[in-house]
């Protein structure tokens, strides 16, 4: 039996007058600004696909982001670029700690694992 791939998630509360439906996008875009909020990275990478299209003109802040959602688990992969001269293993474990408290208090949804893949260090702005 095959995995139904959903491109939301709803949200059930009691006494509530409806349903509310968060988009996997959503979820994406709270890790990407939850990310690039931590001091030492410098931004977020993603795959070739997604960098041309930011070239031609659409930019995205989930970039370099990638969310799957099962039931109300979360897992999400991180893909940085960090600056020059920060300690590598600090600056990962921070921006696990922010992603899962950023989704966590913003959706109510459960993070399981934060997955966190440096792809490149930026010297631009190197002494």
């Amino acid at each position: 039996m095959e995995k139904e791939v959903k491109d939301n998630y709803t949200v059930t509360a009691e006494n509530s007058v409806g349903e509310v439906q968060i988009a996997d996008e959503v979820v994406a875009i709270i890790a990407g600004i939850a990310a690039t909020e931590v001091e030492g990275v410098a931004s977020m990478a993603g795959n070739a696909t997604k960098d041309l299209i930011q070239k031609l003109g659409r930019k995205s802040i989930s970039k370099g982001i990638k969310v799957e959602i099962l039931e109300s688990v979360v897992t999400v992969f991180v893909s940085i670029n960090i600056k020059y001269g920060y300690n590598i293993i600090e600056i990962t474990r921070k921006v696990q700690e922010k992603v899962k408290n950023a989704i966590e208090s913003m959706t109510g949804l459960t993070v399981s694992d934060v997955n966190v893949r440096v792809v490149g260090v930026d010297v631009s702005e190197e002494a």
